[in-house]
This record gives C-alpha cells, sequence and structure tokens, in this order.
C-alpha cells in the first residue's frame, strides 16, 4: 500500500468486512460508493454476503488519516443508521 492508499471497511446488512485491495485515498465518496457496492454485487468482500441489488447511495464515507493505533489511512462506509439496519 502506498502513502495515498486506504483501506476500506464496509459495513452492510448487519455484516463487516474490508475490501480485499487498497483504494486512493483521495477518491470521491461517490467513487468508494460505487467500488463498493460492485464489490458487493460480485460477492468479493470477506464477511458480506453477496447481494445483487447493493446499493450504498445513502451510505456515509468516513476517512481517517494513518495514526499510532492504526498505522494505515482508512476509509469506512457504513449505513446512516447503527449496526447497518
Amino acid at each position: 500500500m502506498n502513502d495515498n492508499e486506504a483501506r476500506v471497511n464496509v459495513t452492510y446488512a448487519g455484516a463487516n468486512g474490508d475490501l480485499p485491495d487498497p483504494v486512493d485515498f483521495d477518491a470521491t465518496d461517490g467513487d468508494v460508493r460505487a467500488m463498493v457496492s460492485e464489490a458487493i454485487r460480485s460477492g468479493s468482500i470477506p464477511g458480506i454476503p453477496h447481494r445483487q441489488d447493493a446499493t450504498l447511495e445513502d451510505f456515509v464515507v468516513d476517512r481517517f488519516r494513518a495514526n499510532e493505533q492504526r498505522p494505515y489511512p482508512a476509509i469506512f462506509v457504513r449505513p446512516k443508521t447503527p449496526f447497518g439496519g
């Protein structure tokens, strides 16, 4: 992972997992949602069940730079409601 790449963690339908490949930390929220939607549709996020109808239009995209506890940038994609409901 290079300095401008981030791990992407996804909460969807009560499940949680990470995209297998890092993404550009500066990708737009829309691009991140599109990448994650496609990954869910293809079933390529470990821990999240395949869903052909996955759409993340209303999901929140949070970004965090690396810090002492997490030595890499991270992007979290989650529903607006707690626990993926």
